[in-house]
């Protein structure tokens, strides 16, 4: 099987690709194509545990389980290390002999700048209008045990990266997977998964971190600048360019990108969500029981409340990617001297991601009503979620649907640099080295191709192809569990008797 993915899998992805870039494959094509590839993985992997009513696919429930056992494994370290993580972030425990190729703090933000994207903006409308304002409910609840998910996979990339000829790092669950599982004697099934999450990954990170991004970033525009409904091609062409020119310069181009944009578009997305919520404060403790009402109580499309978990957690996982592995690649190349160190870090992505910007977009939505609204239902059915966001805040402030276009667009491509460099490293992983340029053109040309193909589709890519990543990465998670929990408890030791202080001359 491992030498099958290897041998045979290479050139039929490669030239795959390569057809759809030529622009042989016109748009309907590749419609169709990815029709195709959406019926075979929702066969595969998101068949329902639950028949009936309630519709459970399984990569759901794979994650649900997962992230509260290592939850309880790790006795709550999503609350008890939020201090500590901060100060390690002002870099107050930044050792002199770590290695690695950014910062802690450019790490996150090269990680945030693909999760904090249009996943909250997009994504959340897309998910209140389906699965009703309980929707909200448990996108919280799924940020809140996708932190532990996410300090697992992020200690076991710092654990298991590799420092290759060049200098650069080559980490995540690619590595993990072969790494760890050949540690415990079953070295085959480790390449096997590896090999399986690694192209899975590259197929994100041209769904869902790239023509997704794309499709709704042009979604917004479109609604502001009408040239681009008449030519979509040529703000294809714009995205691409921009992308080009960063992403060619790797993971310390990018990090520096991310670092400068990241914290400016979340203030500006996040003062007005704040404005806008306060123009409504006498109508926020009515939304807040809705949302827990609905929870349990849904009155919504989705039907039911497993209905509406399912729509929370989905959403959680392609806004935040807790459990998915993605941001362990970025994270991997963080300069710390122990692994649990950056898992720490980590623990402020679904918190940031999740629990704080989407929590926001969401009652965004449902105190101006735009959600269920009927002249707004047309966006909702071509899944044009940051089209809706920004009806959504234009019903209060006029004017601001022209900041939120930019703001879209600087989140969508924040994220596409970042998934970039997720895709090239599994994509490297594969193929080595000397083609990842190949990779790199290939992302760029899907910028252009997702100008012209339809968005409902591409959602559905990006949520099968996003989620499916889960699957070979918790088996990571729960096999070497056990070594980051001893990683953990040395760590915490060395905290309490002073030792980490002195380390860095703070004792």
């Amino acid at each position: 099987m491992t030498t099958f993915l290897f041998r045979f899998g290479r050139p039929i992805l490669i030239g795959v690709l390569l057809l759809l870039i030529s622009g042989t494959a016109s748009a309907s094509t590749f419609n169709d194509w990815v029709g195709t590839i959406n019926g075979f993985l929702a066969k595969v992997i998101f068949f329902d545990v639950m028949p009936g009513a309630a519709s459970v696919p399984f990569i759901v429930g794979w994650l649900i389980v997962g992230a509260v056992f290592l939850t309880l494994r790790f006795g709550f370290i999503n609350i008890r290390m939020m201090g500590h993580a901060l100060r390690i972030i002002r870099g107050d425990y930044q050792a002199p002999d770590a290695k690695g190729e950014v910062t802690p703090f450019q790490a996150l933000t090269t990680a945030l700048s693909a999760t904090v994207g249009l996943g909250n903006i997009a994504g959340v409308a897309i998910a209140v209008s389906i699965g009703g304002p309980g929707a909200t409910f448990w996108m919280i609840v799924a940020g809140f045990f996708g932190m532990t998910s996410k300090f697992t996979e992020v200690t076991l990339a710092q654990m298991y990266r590799e420092f290759r000829p060049d200098g650069r790092v080559m980490g995540g669950a690619m590595e993990y997977l072969s790494k760890g599982f050949a540690e415990k004697g079953m070295t085959g099934l480790g390449k096997v998964l590896a090999a399986l999450f690694a192209i899975f990954a590259i197929g994100a990170s041209l769904g869902g971190g790239n023509a997704f991004q794309l499709s709704q970033a042009m979604g917004a525009v479109q609604n502001e600048v009408s040239f681009f409904n008449q030519y979509p091609i040529v703000f294809g062409l714009i995205m691409a360019l921009a992308v080009g020119i960063v992403i060619i310069g790797g993971i310390r181009r990018i990090a520096h990108t991310a670092e400068a944009i990241v914290p400016l578009m979340v203030f500006i997305y996040l003062a007005a969500c704040i404005w806008i919520i306060g123009s409504h404060a006498a109508d926020i403790p009515a939304a807040l029981v809705k949302i827990v009402r609905e929870a349990f109580s849904p009155v919504a499309v989705a039907g039911g409340m497993v209905g509406v978990l399912v729509q929370g957690f989905k959403r959680a996982a392609f806004s935040s990617e807790a459990g998915i592995g993605s941001a362990a690649i970025a994270h991997s190349a963080a300069m710390v001297k122990y692994p649990v160190r950056q898992g720490f870090v980590a623990l402020y992505e679904p918190f940031i991601d999740t629990i704080v910007i989407c929590t926001m977009t969401a009652l965004v939505i449902i105190l101006t009503g735009v959600y269920n609204a009927p002249e707004y239902s047309q966006l909702v059915a071509d899944s044009k979620g940051a089209a809706l966001t920004a009806k959504a805040f234009g019903s209060v402030i006029s004017w601001f649907p022209v900041i939120l276009s930019v703001a879209v667009v600087l989140f969508a491509y924040s994220t596409m640099i970042s998934w970039s460099y997720y895709g090239e490293r599994c994509w490297t992983y594969l193929f080595g080295e000397r083609f990842s340029l190949l990779y790199r053109i290939i992302f760029v040309g899907f910028i252009v191709l997702a100008s012209v193909v339809s968005a409902g589709n591409i959602l559905d890519f990006s949520d099968l192809l996003l989620l499916s990543m889960a699957f070979p990465n918790f088996f990571a998670l729960y096999l070497l569990q056990g070594k980051v929990a001893k990683a953990l408890k040395e760590y915490l030791a060395r905290l309490r008797n002073g030792e980490l202080d002195k380390e860095v001359g703070r004792a």
